[in-house]
């Protein structure tokens, strides 16, 4: 099996020095497994002992929940230190208990490494923080640098992007190369298994069979009882991209409780399927500050919920797109909690705001063509905020390239 690089790597090798364990979590099918084996690769070039165990094995499942003693019945004897990685730790009945367990008797002598499903069953078992004993490490689906390398084997177009963004006179003899594959990634996403296929149907399908079971299976564990309003509440939010959160329009829609409208967005947050991005205000008065956004952290979910697989040029809904393509490249390079919007009771508005330091840091505005971007719109923020400086992201650039590649 091929295993292709992915960029949380470099941070989680930096951490296997700490003494904390280190938790990764994200969506089923977004890659975990793999990764964990990329860090069981990495120890042993290293010349590090390490165990790998999938607690997707009864047995060995069997003997965990047993008591946290029994790791050591398959680690065999001897002094050295020991990397343990544990793929789907959620399934033990109490996870919490034993990476507690294992982190206040014996760190000395262990660093697991593990791999969590769902956020959501996570928090859910680990009745304890672990405040000090663990580092979770987010996975996301492919952004658009991994998706590159995953369909080419390689770097080269990466190295090209760079080139591209760094000179702007340079005109790529690759730059439809690029936009073809910027085009599929807005269809289909990241997922990876949905990436490394070429059949455009296939892709389709297996889409469509991944949202439908990892949906089911987070309605069963999680205890929905309403299986048709959930549903109906995913196809609202992927139809509303980048529109404002209001909870009460919401539940009066699919005549539910406000409380389980509430609940229902926690579960999607738990579950990685989506992301809400808070307001960015200083003046309360003037500025709306309570509704957040949602956006989705995969597009090939987001455009099978909708069933929407036309050419992005074709699309009613390519503004929201683009912005949600913009939010998945923010997401992955920023604290997900320094990425806010702005907007005024007034209605102006700004789509993102990261802040990179104290009162510092920079603002985009989306669009599908740069064309319909108008500076003066957008003056109120610029002279309110000047430490935010304003960038408009479009897929129609007024160049030869793209500004989503810049990003």
């Amino acid at each position: 099996m091929n295993l292709y690089p992915r960029t949380i790597l470099n941070d989680i090798y930096d951490s296997l020095q700490y003494k904390e364990f280190i938790v990764i979590v994200g969506s089923r099918q977004c890659g975990k497994t793999s990764v964990l084996r990329l860090i069981e690769n990495y120890l042993k070039e290293g010349k590090h002992q390490t165990l790998y165990l999938s607690l997707e094995d009864p047995e060995v499942l069997s003997k965990l929940n047993s008591h946290p003693e029994e790791l050591f019945s398959f680690i065999p004897k001897t002094e050295n230190f020991k990397y343990i990685l544990i793929d789907e730790v959620q399934y033990l009945k109490d996870p919490t208990n034993f990476l507690k367990y294992h982190f206040d008797f014996h760190h000395k002598q262990l660093k697991i490494i593990s791999t969590g499903s769902s956020a959501f069953y996570i928090d859910r078992k680990f009745k304890d923080s672990l405040a000090g004993r663990k580092k979770i490490f987010n996975l996301y689906t492919l952004c658009f640098k991994e998706f590159l390398h995953f369909k080419t084997g390689n770097d080269d177009l990466n190295s090209e992007l760079k080139e591209i963004i760094s000179r702007d006179n340079y005109y790529s003899l690759k730059i439809r190369t690029l936009y073809q594959y910027l085009d599929e990634y807005l269809t289909y996403g990241g997922y990876p298994a949905v990436v490394l296929l070429n059949d455009l149907e296939r892709k389709k399908s297996l889409l469509n069979e991944l949202s439908r079971s990892f949906i089911k299976r987070d309605i069963l564990e999680s205890g929905i009882r309403n299986e048709e309003k959930f549903f109906f509440l995913l196809k609202i939010l992927a139809s509303q991209t980048g529109g404002l959160l209001n909870m009460n329009q919401l539940a009066n829609s699919l005549q539910l409780s406000v409380t389980s409208i509430e609940n229902y967005i926690t579960i999607l947050r738990k579950t990685f399927h989506i992301h809400l991005v808070r307001p960015f205000f200083r003046n309360l008065k003037k500025e709306l500050t309570k509704m957040p956004k949602a956006y989705f952290n995969d597009l090939g979910l987001r455009n099978t919920l909708l069933n929407q697989f036309m050419p992005i040029e074709n699309r009613l809904d390519k503004g929201g797109l683009i912005e949600n393509f913009v939010f998945i490249e923010l997401r992955n390079k920023y604290d997900p909690e320094e990425i806010r919007y702005w907007r005024t009771i007034n209605g102006n508005e700004v789509d993102f705001i990261v802040t990179t330091e104290f009162d510092k840091g920079f603002a985009l505005e989306c669009k599908f063509d740069e064309k319909m971007y108008n500076p003066k719109k957008y003056a109120k923020f610029t002279s309110e905020y000047p430490n935010y400086p304003l960038e408009v992201k479009s897929y129609k650039s007024l160049g030869n390239k793209t500004s989503l590649f810049s990003i």
